[in-house]
């Protein structure tokens, strides 16, 4: 079992509308509906971002909510609030949605350029953030968008604000950050702690080469709209299609797919009934 993948799947983000694929879920219906479809297909974890009525990204912790209680008792997917500051960058909002009741929560341990804006994190707010989940015992997933992001972590975890194992996502491929190539990726992974779990989010074109390589190096993979909304140039994807094909690329590897309480196990999580879901 310690060897089956963990697949998470982000199908909403805050950059793609309608306009650029019509299969992208913006209303809590939507995001529902797609959700449950990974879930059947493989995916374990559901990475939760949500919009408002023109379909900006929102930070209002109560759409949060609405989405996580939808779910509740009709899933048994590990669900995943973002505390992403793209949409607002307040440390109020982005701690009020860690009451959603949600099992994990993204943690972002530094800040970074994103395309036409910088993605800020202070080091207070990254700790109020941490020091919340840790009381109110939500599994973080560190967002590490560049190498320093990495060891900010670790001190975070030597600080005992981060409650190891750690689980350690890596964004790779984003313009003005970390490029997606395989030995940025061994370099990273060479210097997690003992016990760490990791999973490759690729951005755009990157998504598909580095979920392999994560497949073939023993870690975990996130895909879904929010990163890339083709499944191939000029041929858009769903969610499900691409935790599809993750699927299919491992098990034809030899690499299992981690049911949900499975991977609850891998990742050292609460127990899904402690949380109410």
């Amino acid at each position: 079992m310690q060897n089956k993948l963990i697949i998470t799947v982000a199908p909403t983000g805050s950059v793609p509308k309608k306009e650029k694929t019509p299969h992208v879920p913006v209303t809590t219906e939507e995001i529902v509906e797609d959700a449950l479809k990974c879930e059947q297909v493989g995916a374990s974890i559901l990475h939760i971002h949500t919009r408002d009525e023109q379909q900006n990204p929102s930070d209002a912790p109560e759409r949060f909510a609405e989405v996580v209680g939808a779910l509740k008792g009709r899933t048994r997917l590990i669900l995943q609030v973002s505390t992403g500051g793209r949409a607002g960058v307040g440390l109020e909002s982005r701690l009020q949605r860690l009451s959603a009741g949600s099992e994990m929560a993204s943690l972002t341990t530094g800040s970074v350029n994103f395309p036409n804006s910088a993605y800020v994190n202070p080091p207070d707010l990254v700790a109020a953030l941490a020091t919340e989940m840790k009381r109110l015992a939500i599994k973080p997933e560190v967002e590490v968008f560049d190498f320093s992001m990495l060891h900010n972590a670790i001190d975070l975890v030597r600080s005992g604000i981060l409650q190891p194992p750690m689980h350690v996502n890596f964004v790779m491929g984003l313009k003005g950050a970390m490029p997606a190539r395989i030995e940025h990726l061994t370099h990273l992974v060479g210097f997690l702690p003992k016990g760490s779990t990791w999973c490759v989010s690729g951005v755009a074109a990157a998504q598909l080469p580095m979920a392999v390589h994560a497949i073939l190096m023993g870690g975990h993979v996130r895909v879904g709209l929010e990163d890339n909304i083709y499944y191939r140039k000029g041929e858009l994807a769903t969610n499900a299609q691409l935790v599809e094909r993750i699927v299919r690329i491992s098990t034809e590897l030899g690499r299992e797919i981690a049911t949900t309480d499975e991977a609850r196990q891998l990742l050292s999580l609460t127990s899904l009934e402690s949380k109410n879901l």
